[in-house]
């Protein structure tokens, strides 16, 4: 069955035959949970509200159906859970007080005659994936990126869709199906090795985009030893390095255990500071020892970069400085001790840079002389 191209009829179903989908993405966590549990997690997290209100309204749009799949004995909703969830909530006022719902508007036995059956199309689970897919992983009712990987790795795990059809399928022109699949997979692939855990990140939010990111950056493939033509697929991390993949993830969203905080505090510009850090040893080597993002920051640009930016720097408010001098100086003793100050330390500054050429040139004559002799030696012999 194809859900976009080959269609089948929609049918009539009672409300009470239809079951939440504990295997839809944005419930993973919820797996194996009851009835109950899933419809408080949809009632806290996915504003169902709003929709039992425009039910409550304008009832049940017939235009909207639900998918479902047979799974056991009963009819399994894979798409429209927030749907049956109003409806259901609407309909039964002790579902109502089990989630709290009570601002909700109690509708009158007409409307609940008329919300016992709803529009289903019935089919297997695989052969509506296109159309799930569309809508909420590239489409007008997107999931977060989390649940978006949940879903194609679903996809090309299980049903065995290539990445590239799944892309097609859904109309992904920017990579975000590879990229989501790569990082869902080396965040399990942590997991199961027992390096991190997601469930211990330092903050409720999950920002899973760090990760899908951090994983193009050369910064982040150098540390994972990963290699972009060989990294999508079920284990993207070479074994060897799956304690780095470990560490890099308790950097990106901290841990509790271990009372650590995560490095990146926002995507902009921390994310790319971090792989400015592990493009190098001596910036990687500061992180690993707990010297923190700055620090490690600084120390990767190298002394080098450090001194010519704060030169240029200097010089640059020394102008500015200039620029304002009529307007801006009245003869205060305290700025011209300042600028004293700096006249002096300009020149010792100056004085140091000669040194260190005159250094430079010595060394440089005398690698020279030692290569003379080492040539004449080698040619008596």
């Amino acid at each position: 069955m194809n859900a976009l191209a080959d269609p089948v009829p929609q049918q009539s179903i009672a409300e009470q035959d239809l079951r939440f989908d504990a295997r839809n993405p944005r419930l993973a966590d919820d797996d194996g949970a009851s009835q109950d549990d899933l419809l408080q997690r949809l009632w806290r997290d996915f504003a169902v509200d709003e929709l039992a209100l425009s039910i409550a309204a304008n009832g049940y749009f017939p235009h909207e159906p639900l998918f479902a799949t047979r799974e056991g004995d009963g009819l399994t909703v894979i798409e429209g859970n927030r749907r049956l969830a109003a409806v259901r909530l609407l309909r039964h006022p002790q579902l109502r007080r089990l989630v709290g719902a009570t601002d909700l508007p109690r509708i009158n036995k007409r409307q609940v005659r008329e919300l016992e059956y709803l529009p289903v199309v019935v089919g297997p689970r695989e052969g509506v994936w296109q159309y799930v897919g569309f809508k909420h992983v590239n489409g007008p009712q997107s999931w977060r990126s989390h649940s978006k990987a949940q879903y194609i790795g679903w996809v090309h795990n299980e049903l065995g869709v290539s990445l590239e059809d799944i892309a097609s399928q859904i109309g992904d022109k920017h990579r975000t199906v590879r990229r989501l699949y790569r990082a869902l997979m080396a965040l399990d692939q942590a997991e199961a090795a027992g390096v991190f855990q997601v469930e211990d990140r330092a903050r409720k939010q999950f920002a899973f985009s760090h990760l899908y990111t951090g994983l193009d950056y050369k910064g982040f493939e150098s540390y994972l030893g990963i290699k972009p033509d060989r990294s999508f697929r079920p284990k993207p991390v070479p074994k060897r390095n799956v304690t780095q993949l470990g560490q890099l993830l308790v950097w990106l969203y901290g841990s509790r255990s271990r009372e650590e905080e995560p490095l990146i505090k926002s995507q902009n510009p921390d994310l790319r500071r971090l792989d400015d850090v592990l493009q190098t040893k001596d910036g990687t080597a500061a992180l690993e020892r707990g010297l923190g993002l700055s620090v490690s920051h600084e120390i990767s640009r190298g002394d080098d970069t450090l001194f010519r930016e704060a030169l240029l720097g200097a010089r640059q408010s020394l102008q500015e400085a200039r620029g304002k001098l009529l307007t801006g100086y009245e003869g205060e003793r305290d700025l011209k001790q300042v600028a004293e100050d700096i006249v002096t330390l300009a020149e010792s500054i100056d004085d140091e840079m000669l040194a260190a050429q005159k250094s430079k040139r010595e060394q440089a004559r005398r690698v020279r002389r030692d290569g003379r002799r080492k040539t004449a030696t080698a040619r008596k012999r």
